[in-house]
């Protein structure tokens, strides 16, 4: 377990595959989640997806419903769930795949960002050229 000790944390996994993680140790399917938390199942993907993060209240009461810390389920430290135990070479080679695509996510959405900020620029500049 020396490479994937830290199998939730900030390095190894995002706030929605720690979501998805405590919601499956909770037995709960995402459908029940929604329902408890009051929200439409769409958002519970859309967070497990990490699209999208639940404002503060819904935080809190998920972890509640989801027995984590709100701190865990943000950074992957403090109070949440135990690594899987039975780590196999195959998942380990999974989880490396798994966090290169984490990677390559976050530099695709950091590029969205850029492009859509020069894309205001440009707007802008349109405009006052009008």
């Amino acid at each position: 377990m020396s490479e994937t000790a830290d199998w939730f944390g900030p390095d190894a996994a995002t706030f929605g595959d720690r979501v998805a993680g405590a919601r499956e140790a909770a037995g709960m399917t995402q459908a029940q989640l929604a329902r408890r938390l009051g929200v439409k199942k769409s958002t519970i993907v859309a967070w497990e997806d990490d699209l999208s993060e639940p404002r503060a209240n819904r935080l809190s009461m998920m972890a509640g419903m989801l027995n984590v810390s709100i701190k865990w389920l943000l950074t992957g430290e403090g109070e949440g769930m135990e690594a899987p135990v039975d780590l196999s070479d195959e998942t380990a080679d999974l989880s490396a795949i798994t966090a290169e695509l984490r990677v390559l996510r976050g530099e695709m959405r950091s590029s969205a960002e850029r492009a859509a900020r020069l894309e205001k620029r440009v707007r802008l500049m349109m405009e006052r050229q009008e």
